[in-house]
């Protein structure tokens, strides 16, 4: 394949791995620049189209947002700074998975405590967990 022929956008999704609807989607929100367009108003991409999106992806993948994207992808272009500002924003997206990671954790446990102090049959208001539902309480 002519990897310097221009792309529909059906082939860059199919090669990125993403809906159509997802690359119009980040070209309005400036991720990927726009397009040029044949005469017949048709999209053309190049490969580094199909490289930007793989690289959006596998950044979502990792949970950045997409603002987080946005910067990353503008860091990857900064000769100066880059690779430290960009080890600094996957320290920051690490430190808060870690914190989400910790919330349910302590989730899980509340909820084991529930499930496991719960008979599972009886009046419903002798249930524990419709109890610290109701109550806010934690068995």
């Amino acid at each position: 394949m002519d990897t310097n022929a221009p792309l529909t956008i059906g082939a860059v999704a199919r090669r990125a791995g993403v809906p159509i609807d997802t690359i119009r989607y980040y070209e309005r929100e400036g991720l990927l620049p726009e397009p040029l367009r044949r005469a017949s108003g048709y999209r053309s991409y190049g490969e580094s189209a199909v490289a930007q999106l793989r690289f959006i992806r596998r950044a979502k993948d990792l949970g950045f947002t997409l603002e987080e994207i946005r910067e990353l992808l503008a860091l990857s272009r900064d000769r100066q700074r880059g690779v430290k500002a960009v080890k600094q924003r996957a320290q920051q997206r690490l430190a808060a998975i870690e914190a989400r990671i910790a919330e349910l954790q302590r989730v899980r446990d509340g909820l084991v405590e529930l499930v496991a102090s719960c008979p599972g049959h009886g009046a419903p208001e002798q249930c524990p967990i419709l109890r610290a539902l109701n109550d806010g309480e934690s068995a």
